[in-house]
């Protein structure tokens, strides 16, 4: 692969690169390539101004800019054409009618010129081996005998202008050693701009691993890791949830013993107070309280008063006693006895 030549791209320059990537070599510059397009200006500057120098036409393209060449760096077909006419090389259009009545496989042939919205690149033969020579890649490309048929049909859906080379290309170094020897391509090559890309990310995150901080005046400077400052601005954060958890956990407790304490007058409609003495409750419950002067933690207050609810909730729940229940059913029937009589008497 080091012995081929490939230049990359380099500003509009595309169509330079396209013709030396052909040609294996550095035999073209931006000023040949535009005394060129300058010559080729003349010639048709010449046939216009056969229909007259007065002529709408001639005057027309006078105000036209050149149409073989640009400030950027393009260059038309033509210039390319006349380029390769030096070497004794000709471009045909690969979906020609002339071209496909000659019934040529792809990889009989010796190389191919693509043109997609004015850029140039180069497809040739290297010994055995098709090399994509695009200027727009990292490096060269492998591309085998099956896939370049594919390739060429790819590039021709998508709108590419496909020239094929016919005439005998100029001996390289690439062409003798590939001649004798096959090579393996491990990893494509990557888009220039890609491989650019991939490069600032990479540069970005190594750039962004330290940081300096100034801590005043005359300190000498501290470089910090960015995993550190990462790691601790999360246990910054971590601090700060278990300290608000503890807050609320705080003002939970403040109202559970600032509760709302049931009124005399609720708890007699329940009947859960009928008449009470202080001291028929214990020290510290909710009706009699605790001393002022005695402070009570939150975990005993919260017992003393489920220990309260509890044996309110007893009381409650206790069966009436037996004899209650006989001196009951004897009043009743007692009192439906004297009904009786006094119905009688009436």
């Amino acid at each position: 692969m080091e012995s081929i030549f490939h230049e990359k791209q380099e500003g509009s320059l595309c169509a330079q690169h396209c013709l030396n990537n052909l040609l294996q070599g550095e035999y073209f510059t931006p000023v040949d390539l535009s005394s060129i397009a300058h010559q080729l200006d003349e010639e048709e500057r010449m046939r216009m101004a056969e229909g007259g120098i007065g002529s709408e036409e001639y005057i027309t393209f006078l105000q036209q800019p050149s149409g073989n060449m640009d400030d950027s760096g393009f260059f038309s077909i033509q210039v390319i054409s006349n380029a390769l006419s030096v070497w004794g090389l000709e471009l045909t259009l690969f979906n020609s009618r002339e071209y496909q009545r000659l019934m040529i496989t792809p990889i009989n042939e010796k190389a191919f010129i693509c043109n997609y919205k004015e850029h140039w690149f180069t497809i040739r033969k290297l010994g055995q081996q098709w090399f994509n020579l695009n200027s727009l890649l990292t490096g060269p490309e492998l591309i085998s005998d099956t896939y370049l048929a594919l390739f060429l049909a790819q590039l021709q859906q998508e709108g590419y202008s496909i020239f094929v080379i016919r005439g005998n290309l100029p001996g390289c170094d690439a062409e003798q050693i590939l001649g004798i020897m096959k090579v393996q391509q491990q990893e494509r090559p990557k888009l220039i701009g890609e491989n650019e890309a991939q490069s600032s990310s990479g540069m970005g995150r190594s750039s962004g691993q330290g940081s300096v901080l100034e801590t005043g005046p005359g300190v000498e400077e501290r470089v910090v890791d960015e995993d550190e400052l990462r790691k601790a601005l999360a246990l910054s954060t971590q601090d700060m949830e278990v300290e608000d958890e503890e807050a609320n956990l705080r003002r939970a407790i403040q109202l559970s013993m600032q509760g709302p304490v049931m009124s005399d007058k609720s708890m007699s409609k329940r009947g859960l107070v009928a008449k009470t003495t202080s001291s028929d409750h214990a020290p510290g419950s909710i009706t009699g309280g605790a001393p002022q002067s005695e402070k009570l933690s939150a975990e005993e207050l919260r017992r003393r008063r489920q220990a309260y609810f509890d044996r309110q909730f007893q009381q409650l729940a206790q069966p009436t006693s037996p004899k209650q229940s006989t001196e009951s059913t004897e009043s009743g029937k007692s009192g439906t006895k004297e009904d009786a009589q006094a119905k009688r008497s009436q």
